[in-house]
Parts: structure tokens; sequence; C-alpha cells
């Protein structure tokens, strides 16, 4: 890649110097500084489109919004937080065989409610109270955790603002304890998720974890696949009304590695060019 942005470069610079010396030949010094000045400027220019990008920033006219993704810790950002959950809304970490407390969810219960699971299952109950279960599962069947199960796309909104937690079920937690999901269910997740933060946040910042790549089996999407998946589902319920003046996605390291967010770029500058303009 930089070896072919030299040459890249290279060949802009020749055809430049070739157009100003015929227009102005006494601007153009001996061939030994032009030389030199050309290899500098290419390898300039060079370096700076090698460096990976290591963030993403979208401007966008319809709506008039920003969308954004970059690497960070999620707990730290100034903004409604969307967190996945499975349709039990399980959350005993104790041994890990529920849920992980790697996990954002894990990590919710760590970071915002100070590891005290019995006031996050009372902020969860009175959010799913107008919520009906599609089934209740017998403790024989499912031997760990919650018993009964809501549709998944179900929405518990949780906290106060101007942070509020927006924990949306877009897996299904099996007797076996193993959470699975699929592209379908995803979509419609973050559909419902969208459609939450609109009567809730009003119009606040909001931040989003890269959901579906941890331990939800959701196989078939990689990393960057469920980002762009993301981003898509975002900008489009956007065009209906306005959710929220910011998205950012936030990525984890192990995440980064494996997302060209150049690439990324430049499917958001797409997307902005469809909706009639926008600047990166």
């Amino acid at each position: 890649m930089f070896a072919g942005s030299v040459m890249a470069a290279f060949g802009g610079v020749s055809a430049v110097l070739q157009f100003v010396g015929q227009l102005w030949p006494e601007a153009i010094p001996g061939p030994a500084p032009v030389a030199a000045a050309s290899v500098l400027l290419c390898l300039a220019w060079a370096v700076a489109r090698s460096r990976p990008t290591v963030s993403v920033h979208q401007e966008f006219t319809r709506p008039r919004m920003t969308v954004g993704v970059a690497p960070g810790d999620l707990f730290e950002e100034s903004a409604h937080l969307v967190v996945g959950f499975c349709d039990t809304f399980d959350t005993d970490v104790s041994d890990g065989v529920v849920i992980s407390g790697e996990s954002v969810q894990g990590q919710l219960l760590e970071r915002r409610y100070e590891g005290d699971v019995r006031r996050l299952d009372e902020e969860l109950c009175a959010a799913l109270g107008g919520a009906v279960p599609v089934a209740t599962e017998a403790r024989r069947d499912k031997p760990y955790g919650k018993l009964d199960r809501y549709p998944v796309g179900t929405v518990a909104v949780l906290g106060s603002r101007p942070r509020l937690v927006f924990g949306v079920a877009y897996s299904r937690l099996g007797n076996d304890c193993v959470a699975r999901s699929g592209t379908e269910e995803l979509w419609l997740s973050l559909g419902r998720v969208w459609d939450a933060v609109y009567r809730h946040g009003q119009l606040d910042r909001v931040a989003v974890p890269l959901i579906g790549s941890g331990l939800s089996r959701l196989h078939g999407l990689d990393e960057e696949s469920l980002l762009r998946l993301i981003l898509l589902s975002f900008i489009t319920h956007s065009r209906e009304r306005v959710i929220c003046r910011e998205l950012r996605v936030v990525l984890r390291p192990a995440e980064l590695e494996r997302v060209d967010l150049a690439e990324v770029a430049a499917f958001l500058r797409v997307l902005a060019a469809a909706d009639g303009g926008g600047a990166g």
C-alpha cells in the first residue's frame, strides 16, 4: 500500500510539474532540485495516505446528524448507552455460566450498578412491567437464571437522564445457557432500540457497542459486517424521523483490529451522498 501510494503520488507530481513547466518555464528550477522536492513530497503524501484510520466521523444533512465510529470505553461515554441482553434478561454473572462478566452486559452490572444485581433486577422488573412474556420455562428445563421469556426486540429503558441505558433482547438464551441470534433478529432488535431512543432519548447523544460480536453466536457476519448493519439500521430509521443528533459506535481494541475503518468511512460517505450530501 505504501509503495503504491508513492508511485501514485509521483505520477501526480510529475503531471503537475509538466503542466506548470509548459505555462511558466522559468518557474521550474533545475532537474536535481525538482527531483529531490518531488521525492520528498511523494514520501510525505504516501505516509499520510498509508497511516491507518483510527476513527470515523460523518455528517449527514437529511436529517442533520453525526455518525461516528471509534475505539474507546463504552461506559466512559457521555451519552445514552445501548446494551444487548438475552430474551430472559438474565443478569447472573456470579459463576459465568449464565452471563459472562466480561460481556458488555456483565460490565454494565459491574460499572453502572457496582455489582448490585438486585438493583439491576429491580430496574429491569420495573422497565418490563408493560411487556408480556411469551413463555415461561420450568425450572427443571432451565436450571439456571430467570424463567420468563420476552419477545426478541423487547427494550428495557434503565437508569435516568442524561445517561439512560437501552437494554435490548436481541438473542435467545437456550436452556443450555448458550445465547443464539441471527441477522433478522438483530435487525428487528435494532429497529426497536431506535424506536425507544426516539421516545425517551430527547435527541441526546447515543453510544452503542458492536452488538452481536460477543457470545450471541451470530455466525455468518464478521465484525465489519455487523458494524455496517448497525450503521445502516440507524441511518435507515433516521430517514423516517430524527432519532438522535449523534450516534457513536464504540469498538473494543480486539474488534478494531478486525475492522477496516477506511472502508467504513467510504461506506458512510456513500450513505451521506445518497441523502443529498454530507462532509466527512
